[in-house]
Parts: structure tokens; sequence; C-alpha cells
């Protein structure tokens, strides 16, 4: 999917998410941010050693997706369960979810492993997915997003700006960690990418597809870690709602059905239990991890196809929500 150079410059992913890494560093104080300096490289701690807020959160994905989407925040009904939601909405789903903001690039910090993801990501265009996706974006500026519970040391950066290959003043990486409330933000917003993952796993084009809209709802902040990574998947496991424009020549019935989380075996328990069970995130079922609720709606036949449903029930227990009759 290589594009002409006229066109990269305008949906290249780095420079459209820059103006909104400007307005981080422009508005940190207001937006709750710190800005640090790292041997050059501008580290913005969204939640490490500071608070970080909503508004943080929603310019975080709004960068993870490359500024190739809209990200905005809502009180939606989860089928009775009314609660904060985030919505995304893009006409680029192949370059924003997939090229920029699929967390597939694992970076060692120190004795733990931070996940990158980002409009750098498609700088580096390393791994099995950058071949499928045959991208490249040309950019000077390069930012990476970071989730992580500790902020990258001096060897981590060093790393990232030697596989960038930028000059370490071009570099920006932005940092949140999962239990925070730019992680929570930033985790829902990855509704649409979580199904075109869904979808490449399965095999299906995804150059088919021509737009997506999605929503998730946003896991409220844990005390600990493993709260935190239970909640955020719970939240798209069982909270999100994705749905995508396509053009494909036959039917998709059997398709639809194949892509919600309801089609793995490990489905209906919180994540947190599978998880334990597991002992490793990698050995979980790929297929639990997909959308609670799936439209595919075929532009080609005008027919719409839908598969899923929402769990409420799990989300207020994942999020511990206290009820009274």
């Amino acid at each position: 999917m290589l594009l002409p150079l006229s066109q990269l410059s305008e949906l290249s992913p780095n420079r459209r998410a820059f103006p909104l890494v400007e307005e981080l560093l422009a508005k940190s104080e207001l937006l709750r941010v710190k800005v640090h300096k790292q041997n050059g490289v501008t580290v913005i701690d969204c939640g490490v050693h500071i608070v970080g807020g909503w508004e943080a959160g929603l310019l975080f994905a709004s960068v993870c997706l490359g500024g190739l989407a809209q990200v905005k925040l809502h009180w939606l009904d989860f089928s009775g369960l009314r609660w904060p939601a985030v919505e995304v909405v893009t006409d680029h789903p192949f370059r924003a979810c997939m090229a920029s903001q699929y967390a597939g690039w694992p970076i060692k910090n120190g004795e733990l492993l931070a996940m990158g993801s980002g409009p750098g990501r498609a700088i580096v265009h390393k791994g099995s997915l950058f071949e499928t996706l045959g991208y490249e974006d040309q950019s000077e500026t390069v930012i990476i997003c970071l989730e992580s519970d500790e902020l990258p040391i001096a060897e981590a950066v060093r790393h990232i700006v030697e596989e960038c290959q930028c000059e370490p003043k071009n570099l920006y990486i932005l940092v949140a960690p999962t239990a925070s409330q730019v992680g929570s933000v930033q985790i829902a917003a990855r509704t649409l990418e979580t199904g075109l993952s869904k979808l490449m796993g399965l095999g299906y084009d995804l150059e088919k597809i021509v737009s997506g809209w999605g929503t998730c709802p946003i896991a409220p902040v844990a005390c600990d870690n493993l709260s935190a990574l239970g909640r955020t998947n719970d939240a798209l496991l069982y909270g999100s709602t994705v749905l995508y424009n396509l053009r494909d020549a036959e039917g998709l019935d059997a398709l639809v059905k194949q892509v919600p989380s309801c089609s793995s075996m490990s489905y209906g328990r919180p994540f947190v239990e599978v998880y334990q069970d597991y002992g490793n995130f990698y050995d979980i079922d790929p297929l639990l991890f997909s959308p609670a609720e799936v439209w595919l709606c075929n532009l080609n036949s005008g027919c719409s196809y839908h598969a899923g449903s929402l769990r409420p029930d799990i989300l207020r227990s994942s999020f511990g929500l206290e009820t009274n009759s």
C-alpha cells in the first residue's frame, strides 16, 4: 500500500500528530503533564510522576492515532450502564490504527518492558505487521507513545533514537501508565485497532475497509497494575462497539461472527481471572482480544452484518461499581 510522496506528506501520522504534541507542550500545566529533556529528546510524562487527566488522555489517544482520527469523550449507555466513554471516528483506519496506534514495539526499559505505539512505529516499520501493511512514513519529526509505569531511562532513549534514525531534538516520547487517567482513555481509544487486528488475524484484507467508528467505556483508574490491566481489557472485551464501512464482493455474515470477543473459549470471565489462569499475557487465546460488538457495513451491497453483545454485568464487577436497590 505504497503512496505517492505528495500523499505521504498529507497523511503522515508523525506530521499530523505533531501539532497535538505541541499543544501538550504549550499547555503542560493546564493539562497536568510534565515535560523533561533526556539527552536532547523531549519526554512528556502523562501520568508516571504526575496526575494527568481527561484532556491529556484525549490528546495522547489522538497522537497514538497519528492525527488521523477524531477522538471525543462522552457519557454513553452500555445496555443499561451509563458510563463515560471514548468515541473514535476515522476515514483512514488502516494508517491510523494499524500503522500508528498498534502497540507492537516492546522496548526494554531497565528491568521492565514498555510497549511502544504511535506514529513513530511507521518510521521504524519493524515486524511482520509492516511487511503486511507495506507502508512507511517519511518524517524528520518522530513521535513514540509508551505504555509504561516508569519514564524511559537513558539507555532506552538512546535505543529509540537509533531505531528511529532521527536527531534527538526531533524525537518526542509520551509516557502513561496503564493505571492512570491517561492510560484508561488511550486504551479505550484502541477499540477500532482491536477489531482491525482481529480481522487481520482472520486473514481479511484490511484495504477493503473504508472507515471505522468505535466506542468504549473508560475504565476507572485502578489501585494497582494488575487490576488496571484487567479493567482496561474488560472495557474493550465487554463494552466496546465498532462499525466498519467496507467494500466487498461477498456476504459477510460468516466473517462477522468470528470477530467479537465472544468467539473465544475464554469469553465470559473478567480478564484478570483469564490472565491468572494463563500466567502469561501472550499465552492467552488471541481470539479473546476483540471488541464486544461488531457491525460490518458493505458499501457495495448495502447490507450490514452484526455479531456480539455488551456485557454490563462484567463491566460493573470489573469496575468495582456499587449498586443500590
